[in-house]
C-alpha cells in the first residue's frame, strides 16, 4: 500500500534541511503566503479528520480537497462579498474565504456539514456542501458541472442590475467565481456555460465571472488526455485565459489577483486553469489502488501544494521546517479536538424537519402597475375594455401587466423578443419594455434555465420560456438538480423563484410530430417543491399565471405549461366563442382565490359522472359532456389546474356525491397524470367506480397518424357509457 499523504508530509518536513541565512530569498509580502498555508492546513486536516469521523460512524460523506488546496489562492484574490459557486474539492477556497469574514470558522462549518449536523450553517444537516450565506458561498450539488449555467446567469444578472433599479444582495462590482474539475469541463452543462460566456463576450455584454478549472488530471479513474484541458479552455473567444500551477504559490497568487482584477474592472469573463493533484482517491469509497499504481500515487506527493507553500516560506526565511511542522501539528490537534466536541451533534430527526425548506410560505403583497403605466403599456384600450381574448392573448396581457408593475421581471427565451414567440404569445413585449426586460437568448435550454437560476438569486423575477416541451428534456436537470434543490441545500437561505413558461402538449394542427406535440410531463411531477400549473381556458390563465408569479416571489420554482393547441382556439362548439374570455381588471385580481395553489375549477352541474382532467382535456371533456347530456347522462368537468403538487383535498371534496369518476388524461398511459389521480382517489377512500382514459404509450407521429395514439373525445364518451348501470 502507498504511504499516506499525511505520513509523507510529516516525514518530508522532518527531513527538510534548514535554509542558511545567506540563501534566503526575500519576498514582498510573506503574510500572503502565511495566510495561504493556514487555509491549506485547515482544509487538509479537515479531510483527514472527517475520514476518522466516518470510521466512528459520525461523518457520512468524504470527498477530499487534498491536493487541491492551492485553490485558497483564488479566494484570497477576491472579496468575501463576491458570490462563489464551488467545486466539491474547493475546501482550501472555503477556508481562505472564512478567514476573510470575522467570526467565521471553516473548521466548524465543514465538520458540521460532513456530520449531517442540524447546526450546519448552510444545509442544516441535509448534505455535505460548501456554503455559507454570510460568506457569499452558494451551495452546489454534486451533479457534474451543473452549477456553471447558474454562475453564468448570476454574472449576467449582475450586469443587468447595473443598468436597472434592481439591487442584488451583492455589490454591483462583484465578481462571480465558479470552480469545477477538469473532467467536468467536458460535460454539456459546462461547455454550454463557457460557450454562452464567450457568446456574450463577443457582443460586449457585461459578464463578470471567473471560472476556475481545478485540473488534477483524472475524473474518478479516467485520465484527461495530456494537453486537452488547456487547449479546450484556451479556445473560447473572448475569455481571458491563464494557467497557474498549485506548486508555484507566489505565481498563483499573482495570477489569480490579476485575473480577478480584469473581471472586476472590465466586466468580462475569464478562466483560470489551475493545475492540481488529487490525494486520498475520488471519495471515501474509492480504492484508487485498483486503477493507479503505488508508484503513480506516491510520485504525485511531490506536487503537494502544502509542501510547495511551506517550501516558499522556508526559502524566504519566514518559517523553518520545524516551525512548519509545528504549525501542521497544531492545526491537526485543533481540528481533531473540535471534531471530538461535535460527536453526538444534533441531527434532523423528523420528516417535517427534513422537508421544511422545500415549500416554505411567506406573506405576499400584490404589486399593481399605476394606471398611467398601464395606459402607456396597452395604448388606447386596456385589455379589460376590449373584446374577449383567446388563451394566447390573455397570457400576453398578463405578461404585459407584470412587466409594467415589476421592473425586476424578465421575459426571455428563444425568439420571444423581435418575433414575439413562435405562436405570438410574447408579441409586442420587447417594443413596450425594451431589451433589458425582454430579450432573445441563444439556442440552448440549459443556458436559458441557467440565466433564470442566476437572475432569481440576484433579485430579479425571471420568466424564461422553453419553446417546446420536448426541448426541456435536454436541460431538465437545471430544474431538478439545481433550481428545486437550492432551498433544500441552503435551508431556505438562498432561493431562485421563477416561472418557466413551456409551450407543450399535443393536438396541434398542421404543424406537429413528436417534438412539437410532446405529451410527457412525468419529469416535472416528481420534483419536490416544484409547482406545475396547466391553464386550459382564457378565463383561468391570468389568475393561474399571477399565482405562479406570487409563488415565485416566495422563492418557489414554477412551471406554467401552456397547451399549444388551445392558444388560438375561440370556440367550444362551432361559432360560440366559448373558448374566449374577458380579461379581468386589476381591481378584481385580489378576488382570484379560485386560482390559488391547490384549487380546482369545475364546469357544469351534472351529478352522474365527474370528469377529472386538465389542459386540452377540459375542452374535450366539456364537448363530451354535451353529447352525453343528450343521452341523459349528467357530467361535471373538474379542471385540476395544478398537477404538482396535485390538489388532493379539493379533488376528494369534489367527488362527494358522485357514483363514478372518469379521469381524462391526455398524457401517456404509463407515467401519466391519471396514475397519481387514481392513487389519490383510492388513498382518499373514494367509494365509487373509477375509470381512466389516456393517450397511448407512444411518441406522437406526424399527420393523421397522431389520431391513433392520442386520447380522443370519443374515448371519453365511451368510458362514461361503460360506467353507466345497465
Amino acid at each position: 500500500m502507498p504511504e499516506s499523504i499525511d505520513d509523507h508530509v510529516v516525514r518530508t518536513l522532518r527531513a527538510w534541511p534548514s535554509r542558511p541565512a545567506e540563501a534566503v530569498e526575500e519576498i514582498a509580502d510573506p503574510g500572503r503566503l502565511l495566510a495561504l498555508l493556514d487555509a491549506q492546513l485547515q482544509s487538509r486536516h479537515l479531510d483527514l479528520t472527517i475520514r476518522w469521523l466516518q470510521s466512528q460512524g459520525e461523518a457520512f460523506y468524504t470527498i477530499a480537497s487534498a491536493g487541491h488546496e492551492s485553490n485558497a489562492a483564488v479566494a484570497m484574490a477576491l472579496r468575501p462579498t463576491d458570490p462563489a459557486l464551488l467545486h466539491y474539492r474547493s475546501g482550501g477556497f472555503y477556508a481562505a474565504r472564512a478567514a476573510q469574514v470575522p467570526a467565521s470558522t471553516a473548521i466548524d462549518d465543514v465538520l458540521r456539514s460532513a456530520m449531517a449536523s442540524a447546526d450546519d450553517p448552510i444545509s442544516g444537516g441535509r448534505h455535505k456542501v460548501f456554503g455559507h450565506a454570510g460568506m457569499s458561498v452558494i451551495p452546489q450539488t454534486s451533479t457534474i458541472g451543473s452549477h456553471l449555467p447558474r454562475a453564468f446567469g448570476l454574472a449576467f444578472a449582475l450586469g443587468l442590475a447595473a443598468r436597472s433599479d434592481v439591487q442584488p444582495q451583492w455589490p454591483l462590482d462583484s465578481v462571480v467565481v465558479c470552480s469545477f474539475g477538469d473532467a467536468s469541463s467536458n460535460h454539456s452543462t459546462a461547455v454550454g456555460a463557457l460557450n454562452a460566456s464567450s457568446y456574450c463576450a463577443h457582443q460586449g455584454v457585461p459578464l463578470p465571472v471567473l471560472y476556475v478549472c481545478e485540473d488534477n488530471g483524472i475524473g474518478i479513474s479516467t485520465r484527461s488526455p495530456a494537453g486537452w484541458v488547456e487547449r479546450s479552455l484556451a479556445s473560447w473567444p473572448g475569455l481571458e485565459h491563464a494557467v497557474a500551477d498549485g506548486t508555484r504559490p507566489t505565481e498563483l497568487l499573482d495570477t489569480a489577483a490579476r485575473l480577478a482584477e480584469v473581471v472586476r474592472t472590465e466586466r468580462r469573463p475569464a478562466v483560470l486553469h489551475l493545475r492540481t493533484v488529487r490525494f486520498m482517491g475520488h471519495a471515501g469509497s474509492d480504492a484508487e489502488i485498483a486503477y493507479r499504481s503505488q508508484r503513480e500515487i506516491e510520485e504525485e506527493y511531490a506536487q503537494d501544494p502544502i509542501l510547495a507553500t511551506a517550501g516558499a516560506l522556508i526559502d524566504a526565511g519566514v518559517l523553518t521546517p520545524v516551525e512548519v511542522l509545528a504549525r501542521y501539528a497544531e492545526v491537526r490537534v485543533e481540528v481533531a479536538e473540535r471534531a471530538k466536541d461535535l460527536i453526538g451533534t444534533r441531527r434532523l430527526d423528523t420528516r417535517e424537519a427534513v422537508t421544511s425548506p422545500i415549500a416554505m410560505r411567506r406573506p405576499r403583497a400584490d404589486v399593481l402597475a399605476p394606471v398611467d403605466r398601464r395606459e402607456q403599456t396597452f395604448g388606447t384600450r386596456l385589455p379589460e375594455d376590449g373584446t374577449p381574448l383567446t388563451l394566447a392573448q390573455t397570457i400576453n396581457a398578463t405578461l404585459k401587466d407584470v412587466l409594467a408593475a415589476r421592473p425586476e421581471a424578465l421575459v426571455f427565451g428563444e425568439d420571444i423578443g423581435r418575433k414575439g414567440g413562435v405562436y405570438g404569445v410574447t408579441r409586442g413585449l420587447r417594443k413596450a419594455f425594451g431589451a433589458t426586460q425582454v430579450f432573445d437568448t441563444l439556442l440552448d435550454e440549459q443556458t436559458i434555465l441557467g440565466t433564470a437560476l442566476g437572475a432569481g438569486l440576484a433579485g430579479f423575477l425571471p420568466i424564461p420560456e422553453i419553446q417546446y416541451l420536448a426541448y426541456l428534456h435536454n436541460a431538465e436537470d437545471q430544474l431538478r438538480g439545481e433550481a428545486a434543490t437550492l432551498r433544500f441545500f441552503s435551508n431556505g437561505q438562498y432561493e431562485n423563484g421563477m416561472v418557466v413558461r413551456v409551450a407543450g402538449l399535443a393536438y396541434q394542427k398542421g404543424f406537429g410530430g413528436h417534438f412539437h406535440n410532446d405529451n410527457s410531463i412525468a419529469v416535472l411531477r416528481d420534483i419536490p417543491g416544484l409547482v406545475l400549473a396547466v391553464p386550459s381556458h382564457p378565463a383561468s390563465a391570468p389568475g393561474l399565471l399571477r399565482e405562479c408569479l406570487a409563488l415565485a416571489d416566495e422563492g418557489r420554482v414554477c412551471v406554467f405549461l401552456e397547451p399549444i393547441a388551445l392558444y388560438h382556439e375561440r370556440d367550444l362548439h362551432a361559432g360560440d366563442a366559448g373558448w374566449t374570455a374577458t380579461y379581468a381588471a386589476p381591481a378584481r385580481w385580489p378576488a382570484e382565490a379560485a386560482y390559488e395553489l391547490g384549487r380546482v375549477r369545475t364546469y357544469g352541474e351534472g351529478r352522474d359522472v365527474l370528469l377529472v382532467t386538465f389542459g386540452n382535456g377540459v375542452r374535450m371533456s366539456l364537448r363530451a359532456a354535451t353529447q352525453l347530456a343528450d343521452e341523459g347522462v349528467g357530467c361535471t368537468v373538474l379542471d385540476l389546474q395544478w398537477l404538482a403538487p396535485l390538489p388532493r383535498e379539493e379533488l376528494l371534496r369534489a367527488t362527494e356525491g358522485f357514483a363514478a369518476v372518469v379521469v381524462v388524461d391526455e398524457t401517456r398511459e404509463s407515467g401519466g397524470v391519471s396514475e397519481s389521480v387514481v392513487t389519490a382517489l383510492v388513498d382518499g377512500g373514494y367509494p365509487g367506480r373509477i375509470r381512466r382514459v389516456t393517450s397511448a404509450d407512444s411518441f406522437i407521429p406526424l399527420g393523421p397518424a397522431a389520431d391513433q395514439v392520442l386520447l380522443a373525445e370519443s374515448d371519453v364518451v365511451e368510458a362514461v357509457r361503460a360506467l353507466q348501470p345497465e
